[in-house]
């Protein structure tokens, strides 16, 4: 087994998140000229992390990290032989993102997953993928504990800058709080509001896990149907111009996370213009 780089991966104060069919390699190559420290992959990849390994083929040195691998999809000794397969090639540049998806996924025996994520990390701690190099998806604050004790922290998704200081305050000063955030940039509210909300909606604010966080920051069943209140939209989903959502994306800084994983909506037709216009306007 190749020797493990046991520090952390830097990740920066900014990355881009996106799922895994918009990350070909020329944009993995594009994010990391732009100057972002990381390069998320969304969309539950499958255990042989190819298309990591293909994003760390065609860069030199971004961080490329999973948000998130499914357990119940992934399984754990896979995932370790391809974790070091990766670490073989590009020694400390892997970052693996670990979660338990949500129950309402079809055709998945989803039960105890609390217990689920307990017994996977135990296999991954066999395998030899140290919890340096591993960060877990953490809304509640039984896996913002689990993220701190097994794992170098965590990437909640979909959540808000209060979401980002009660986690840190949860955490602690040590552990990496990396939440994603989605932004459309557009300063017009009646085109980027429903660009929002498609994303928002479709399925976040139908699956159990996201919409008890959102109660638990305050939201009323009244605020979340009907695909979500404006200011719910607003909360998720940052629009306006580029030094605006800059300014949006600043507050998780200053509520306590140590990175903010972007998600910028829609992917255009160049896919990484809206992305160097951004980083300008983040100062990276």
């Amino acid at each position: 087994m190749t020797q493990t780089t046991e520090e952390t991966p830097q990740l920066g104060q900014f990355g881009i998140w996106r799922h895994a069919a918009g990350l070909q390699p020329d944009v993995g190559k594009a994010i990391e000229d732009a100057g972002y420290g990381a390069v998320w992959i969304g969309g539950s990849p499958p255990a042989d992390l190819e298309v990591a390994e293909k994003l760390l083929d065609a860069t030199s040195s971004i961080t490329v990290a999973t948000g998130i691998t499914n357990i119940w999809t992934a399984p754990a000794q896979q995932i370790a032989d391809s974790f070091h397969r990766l670490e073989s090639r590009h020694p400390g540049r892997f970052l693996l993102g670990v979660g338990v998806g949500h129950p309402e996924q079809p055709g998945l025996n989803y039960s105890k997953p609390y217990s689920a994520l307990v017994e996977y990390l135990d296999v991954l701690d066999g395998a030899g993928v140290p919890k340096s190099r591993r960060v877990l998806a953490a809304l509640g604050p039984k896996v913002l504990a689990l993220s701190a004790a097994r794992s170098a922290g965590a990437h909640p998704y979909l959540t808000t800058p209060q979401h980002t200081r009660e986690a840190r305050e949860l955490l602690g000063p040590g552990p990496v709080l990396a939440p994603e955030h989605k932004v459309v940039l557009d300063t017009d509210a009646s085109r980027a509001r429903p660009i929002g909300r498609d994303a928002v909606e479709n399925p976040y604010l139908h699956l159990r896990n996201y919409v008890s966080n959102l109660k638990r920051l305050g939201y009323t069943d009244e605020q979340i149907a009907g695909g979500g209140s404006d200011d719910l939209i607003d909360a998720l989903v940052a629009h306006g111009d580029t030094e605006y959502v800059a300014g949006r994306l600043r507050e998780h800084l200053d509520a306590g996370a140590d990175h903010v994983a972007i998600q910028v909506l829609p992917i255009a037709d160049d896919p990484v213009a809206d992305l160097r216009e951004l980083a300008g306007a983040l100062g990276i």
